[in-house]
Order: structure tokens, then C-alpha cells, then sequence
């Protein structure tokens, strides 16, 4: 590789949800070159993904190309690529998708957000698919339509319950919103386009083993979000832990107190863990993570030891600072603050701090529950609004936001959804095409061993080989 001193300053950005976006956006112009890798070809805009799993908006209305995004940004790369190794000593990262590439850097910003918990029960993750990522939502979306479908088919009074009855695990924001979005296509879509069923029979379950819904909020704002819930036909079980999953039914508690529900729909919405980037980056630098999975940063967000690798967003633990989509956000417009700093000879800025904007959960057309500062609680329809222009703000591109407005309308006024196409690729369990996609890249990585052992190797940065 050559010295860094002969060309422009490397930043190589894992990631490209909220805080990888915002990090490259915020060096535009600076005089740097940015390399951005992420395992899919868009940035998603995950508050919107249960929106996408129900029906009401298409994917790419949240989910615009990363490519699209940095058109007019000419010091960005995108690449196309699944990181698996970080090497803190070479600076350097390993990428895979069809070819395994060694990519260089000089500073590293590692946002690879977080993906499913299923506390030590992977197994479940083929009965109670979860929803992080587009290919999520296409599933969830297909279960539930699907449920719907075969419940008409069905002859039996105890099997069309059973396909009628849909179980969410996890009462957070995503659980109650997605709840409320199941209970709506069944008592307002879909009512009258079946024959042999009445819709309106769903039975929609929202269980937690936690005391109340929506935790973070203020506890007036859980009694009336949990109010909601009930009015709109939905059965709120809390301090109800999930013990078991099976294919046609879940467990609730353990031992006497043990309850089964037959239900042929669970979808998960109770735990999220760090990306494994995380533990592979504490390993690397001699540092540590928590019970999540997080990695544990030092007040600037870089690594303990190693001021040029940074990390953003949920993969790491901040005392205070939740999960979500702000604290990404604004991590990595500071991030990209402290690298231009650092190339003007600037001093230091101050640690990072996280500035609360509020939490909020929609349920329904008019059910809507919002803590605004942590001082302002806003309930109802007002709620709603603010939630549709705050959604609206950070959408990314004038076009979806005009679309996501007008198929809201549509939904709205005319009771009625466009994106309820079944996938028959979202059926298959997403461990078989898992297993499909380990072995293309353990491919990818055995022509790069082979070829890093003969000497020429393509260098990601520049193109040249070595």
C-alpha cells in the first residue's frame, strides 16, 4: 500500500444506515476519500419498515439506492460487500460478496447497526422471523397475507382460528405499531374480500414480559398507548415471557403457570444485539462489550487506544443514549465533524453528547402517543401529525416523501392497500438462503487466499495490484 502521506486521507465507513449516511454526508467537500461498504445496496429507513411489512408503503419508498444518494458526492465509493475482518494493525478491511478485497483506510467509521436477539434461541428465528432488514419485511409481509389466504381455504373451525391468530412478540415501539397495522388490514382492508371468513375474527396478540408497553415512555403515555391497543381489538398480555416456539404454537411461562397459544403467525419484536462487527472490533483492540453485544467507546466514539477508528449508532454503548434512529444520526454528523477537524490541525471538540429529541409510537389513524424534549406529551391525532412530519423529515429524497403522503392519504380515505403481493421467495426460511449466501462468499474468500498466496492482489482503493 502506499504511504498515506502521498495521497489523500482514506476513510472507509462500514454501513450505510443513519450513522454511516450521515458521516459521509458531513465530509462532503472535505478533502478526502470515502470508501462506503455495506452488505446491501440501500439505506434503509428502518422506523417505516413495519409500514412495509403491512401493506401501506413499497420498499423503495424507504429504502433508496446508497448509489442514488451520493451521486453529486464525488469524493464517495460505494461497495457492494459483507466485512468480515478488520485488521487495526495494517489498517485495513476485509470485504466479501463475489470477490474478497483488502480495502485500506486511514480513519475507519464502523456503523453496522444491529440485527435480531432471540436470547440464546436462535432456533425460534425460523418460526418468528423479525424485522431488521428489507428481506424482514417481504417475509413478514408474505406470513401474514398468506395467513389470511390459507385461513379461507381451510375447512376446519380450529384450523382457521389458527391462521387467524397472530402473535407479536415484543411490546417496544416496533411490536405496537406493527400490531396496530395487523389489527387494521383485518377489522377495516380486508373485511369484505373473503368469503369464507370473517376477517374481523383475527385475533391479534401483543405479549411482553415486561410490566408495561413502550417503556421508554413516560408512564401516562404507556396507559394510554396500552388503551389504544385494546380499543382497536388487540389482546395486550404483559409480564407474559415467551418460552417456547414452535411451528403451530408459543408457550407462555414456565411450569404450572405455562399457557399455549395455537397461533400459525409469530413475528418477533422483543430484542435486538449488537452486529458482530462489534465484538470482532473489542477483540482486535483489547476492548469490551456489554450484555448486548455493544461495543464500549470512548467519549469521542473512537476505540480505546486507536483515535482513527470510530463507531456510530447501535452497535455501541453509551450510557443514556437508546438504540434508535437519532442517536445514529447525530454520532455521525459528529463523527464527520471531529475527522475535518482533525485534517484543518483543529483541536479536539468536545465529547460527544446526545441531545434527546423525544420518542413517539403511531397505532392507528388517529392513536398516536409522542414525548416531545422529554417535556412535551402529546396525545392522539396530534400525535399522529407529528409523527408523520418528523417520519416525513428524515426520509431521505422529495420524491418518497411525497409518495409516503399520498399513499397515507390513500390508506387513510380509501381503506384500501396496494403493496400486498405474497412472495413466495419471502416463505422460504431465511436460513436456506443464508446457507446459500455463506457458501458464495466462502468461495469469494478461497480465490482471495489463493491469489493473496501468488502475489497479485487488487487493491480496493486504487485499482492497481500488489
Amino acid at each position: 500500500m502506499e504511504p498515506a502521506s502521498t495521497q489523500r486521507h482514506r476513510v472507509v465507513i462500514v454501513g450505510g444506515g443513519f450513522g454511516g449516511v450521515r458521516a459521509a454526508k458531513a465530509l462532503a467537500g472535505a478533502p478526502v476519500d470515502i470508501t462506503l461498504i455495506d452488505r446491501t445496496n440501500h439505506h434503509l429507513f428502518q422506523p417505516l419498515l413495519y409500514q412495509v411489512a403491512t401493506g401501506v408503503l413499497s420498499a423503495g419508498q424507504i429504502a433508496p439506492a446508497l448509489r442514488s444518494l451520493f451521486r453529486r458526492q464525488r469524493n464517495v465509493r460505494v461497495l457492494l460487500g459483507e466485512v468480515e475482518d478488520v485488521d487495526l494493525e495494517r489498517r485495513t478491511v476485509r470485504t466479501v460478496a463475489e470477490h474478497a478485497l483488502d480495502v485500506p483506510y486511514d480513519t475507519l467509521i464502523v456503523a453496522a447497526g444491529a440485527t435480531h436477539s432471540y436470547f440464546g434461541r436462535d432456533d425460534w428465528a425460523a418460526m418468528a422471523p423479525g424485522m431488521k432488514t428489507l428481506d424482514d419485511a417481504t417475509r413478514v409481509r408474505s406470513r401474514i397475507l398468506s395467513a389470511f389466504e390459507l385461513a379461507e381455504q381451510a375447512d376446519d373451525p380450529a384450523e382457521q382460528a389458527e391462521w387467524l391468530t397472530f402473535a407479536i412478540v415484543g411490546a417496544g415501539p416496533t411490536g405496537v405499531e406493527l400490531a396496530g397495522q395487523v389489527a387494521t388490514l383485518a377489522n377495516r382492508v380486508l373485511r369484505k374480500e373473503y368469503r369464507c371468513i370473517d376477517t374481523r375474527r383475527a385475533r391479534v396478540l401483543l405479549l411482553d414480559a415486561a410490566p408495561s408497553v413502550l417503556g421508554p415512555l413516560p408512564e401516562p403515555l404507556r396507559r394510554r398507548a396500552e388503551r389504544d391497543l385494546r380499543d382497536l381489538g388487540i389482546e395486550v398480555e404483559l409480564g407474559a415471557p415467551v418460552t417456547e416456539i414452535s411451528r403451530f404454537e408459543l408457550t407462555i411461562g414456565s411450569g404450572e403457570d405455562a399457557r399455549r397459544i395455537r397461533a400459525r403467525t409469530v413475528i418477533w419484536a422483543a430484542g435486538v444485539k449488537a452486529s458482530p462487527l462489534a465484538a470482532l472490533l473489542a477483540e482486535r483492540s483489547g476492548g469490551a462489550v456489554d450484555r448486548a453485544g455493544r461495543l464500549e467507546v470512548a467519549p469521542d466514539l473512537t476505540l480505546p487506544g486507536r483515535p482513527e477508528v470510530f463507531a456510530v449508532g447501535d452497535m455501541i454503548a453509551l450510557p443514556d443514549v437508546p438504540g434508535t434512529a437519532q442517536p445514529a444520526i447525530q454520532e455521525g454528523k459528529y463523527v464527520g465533524r471531529v475527522v475535518r477537524d482533525r485534517l484543518r490541525g483543529r483541536e479536539a471538540p468536545p465529547p460527544f453528547r446526545y441531545r434527546d429529541l423525544g420518542t413517539m409510537a403511531v397505532i392507528g389513524r388517529t392513536r398516536a402517543v409522542a414525548d416531545l424534549f422529554g417535556r412535551v406529551r402529546v396525545r392522539g391525532f396530534p400525535a399522529f401529525m407529528v409523527w408523520g412530519v418528523v417520519h416525513l423529515a428524515y426520509l431521505v429524497g422529495w420524491g418518497n416523501r411525497f409518495e409516503a403522503v399520498a399513499r397515507w392519504m390513500w390508506t387513510i380515505l380509501a381503506r384500501n392497500r396496494r403493496e400486498r403481493l405474497i412472495s413466495l421467495l419471502g416463505l422460504v426460511p431465511e436460513e436456506a438462503a443464508r446457507q446459500e449466501l455463506d457458501a458464495l462468499r466462502a468461495a469469494a474468500r478461497d480465490r482471495h487466499d489463493a491469489a493473496d498466496g501468488a502475489g497479485p492482489l487488487a487493491d480496493a482503493a486504487s485499482g492497481t495490484r500488489r
